[in-house]
């Protein structure tokens, strides 16, 4: 009977440790399919969110390539506007400053 209840003893110690095994299969089984899960959503969102940087910078070479025409236009309206704005200025003061050098040519320092 003592042996008996030892081999009892010991079948019921390897069903448990078989069933042990096979919960803990289970759970290294269910881990790789979470890893694999979220390795996949993480490439999916890389990859989203790479489009869509992508689609911003090509909105922003458009939008600066597109300009260059009228940044050029603008340019060139805004320096006409300050070569025209110096010559007014230099209109203005230019007898002022034609009287100061006569006055200095002519004078005589002994």
């Amino acid at each position: 009977m003592d042996t008996s209840r030892r081999q009892s003893g010991i079948q019921q110690l390897l069903a448990a440790e078989q069933e042990a095994q096979q919960i803990v299969n289970a759970a290294r089984n269910a881990k790789m399919a979470r890893l694999r899960q979220a390795k996949e959503e993480a490439e999916r969102e890389i990859t989203a969110y790479r489009a869509q940087m992508e689609a911003e910078f090509q909105k922003k070479v458009a939008e600066s390539s597109g300009d260059s025409g009228a940044n050029v236009k603008r340019l060139e309206q805004e320096t006409e506007e300050k070569i025209a704005n110096l010559k007014q200025q230099a209109a203005a003061i230019s007898p002022d400053v034609v009287s100061m050098l006569l006055r200095h040519v002519t004078s005589v320092k002994n």
